[in-house]
């Protein structure tokens, strides 16, 4: 009986790529586990985080990229401007390894200098006059500043009457739903000219405040037939009573905006109303000739909803410069260990924080400022929903 001959296959296999693999695939996973320990073991505020991304693509330019296929190809530098400059790359890989930036002294004294970090901000789109010596400014009154009792001006409390009359006499809109919510975080921000008071640092009351800014931007929404709500409770008086932190007013007015979210579910749109601490002249434009009280719009980057928010306020924002030059100042991001960075924006994408004017500015130039945002702002949720959901 002949025996069968079997027939053997093999590849032929090479023992040194083997471990040459098997070294890569080692050091590869070693590396990866380093850099993952490396990027989490960030202190907060010092980490990788989107909008820090978000700042480093925006210098990123069109042209950037010819230059990188032009090292392939020389052909496509041939189109690039004259006065076009390759990217750096240097800069851009010593400020990801040493968060400064070397166009921007403020990040380096930032961490040096007591205070300064207050005035951190990055600007996303800068109005008119806008640079890094006049962002908004936060700061914290003393607590017997915010307890005093101050007296207003006649004329500010008649304004108030006014302003509560006006409510009534609104009628219904958007089918009766209400699906703009307004809070004011910091609700006795008040103005000196309504005060019988010239000192900023007093700048504070109980009822002639910027809430009256807020019922303002309400009505004028709703006279557009955008239905809007109000939170009337005392923020600054929670934090009494809870025993908080004039920084805490954030946690507050958090609590309130949830509990709003929960019982209406068509709130849509959030307005967190400010009044920014800067001089006049920072804070006035002459339009027509009649005088308003300047916006600017603040973004938190502290979570991954900013960009979201950010779309929004600048549309609003470009939506402004069209029909009132000059009355915005711009939308400013606000992130880092050093401010609050949410601002509660976390729990809408469709969340903004308004500054409307400063500690100098009158009610009536802020009155002036809600009606041109109401208006720019209804026709963009007009566009956006043409028919009432």
């Amino acid at each position: 009986m002949k025996q069968r001959k079997l027939l053997k296959f093999g590849v032929p296999v090479n023992r040194t790529s083997l471990r040459k693999l098997f070294s890569l695939f080692i050091i590869g996973m070693m590396g990866l586990f380093i850099l993952t320990g490396v990027l989490t073991s960030f202190e907060p505020g010092h980490g990788l985080t989107s909008s820090q991304i978000h700042e480093w693509s925006s210098d990123i330019k069109g042209e950037h990229f010819l230059y990188l296929i032009g090292m392939e190809n020389q052909y496509f530098k041939s189109v690039l401007p004259n006065d076009s400059e390759p990217p750096r790359i240097s800069s851009l890989l010593f400020e990801i390894a040493t968060s400064i930036n070397p166009n921007d002294p403020r990040s380096l004294l930032g961490r040096e200098l007591p205070g300064f970090a207050l005035f951190d901000g990055s600007i996303l789109i800068a109005g008119e006059g806008t640079d890094y010596t006049n962002l908004p400014v936060e700061s914290a009154p003393p607590m017997d500043v915010i307890l005093a009792e101050r007296e207003a001006t006649q004329e500010s409390l008649e304004r108030l009457e006014q302003l509560e009359n006006e409510r009534e006499e609104i009628e219904e809109t958007t089918d009766g739903r209400k699906v703009v919510h307004i809070i004011h975080s910091h609700n006795t921000e008040s103005f000196l000219p309504e005060l019988e008071t010239d000192e900023p640092n007093e700048a504070y009351h109980n009822k002639v405040n910027i809430t009256l800014v807020g019922e303002k931007l309400s009505q004028e929404l709703e006279k557009r037939g955008i239905g809007s709500e109000v939170e009337e409770r005392d923020i600054q008086d929670t934090l009494r009573e809870k025993g908080w932190n004039y920084p805490q007013s954030y946690d507050a007015s958090r609590n309130f905006v949830i509990e709003a979210m929960e019982q209406n579910s068509d709130l849509h749109y959030f307005f967190d109303i400010h009044r920014d601490s800067l001089p006049r002249e920072r804070t006035t434009v002459t339009i027509n000739n009649e005088e308003f009280a300047r916006t600017v719009f603040v973004i938190g980057g502290n979570h991954e909803n900013y960009e979201d928010n950010y779309e929004l306020a600048k549309t609003l924002h470009n939506k402004l410069e069209e029909k009132y030059p000059g009355l915005s100042r711009g939308v400013i991001l606000k992130d880092g260990p050093y401010t609050n960075g949410r601002f509660n924006q976390d729990l809408s994408r469709n969340s903004v924080l308004i500054e409307f004017g400063g500690v100098d500015n009158t009610l009536e130039e802020t009155y002036r400022s809600a009606e041109a945002v109401a208006e720019i702002f209804a026709e963009f949720y007009w566009d956006a929903h043409p028919v009432d959901e």
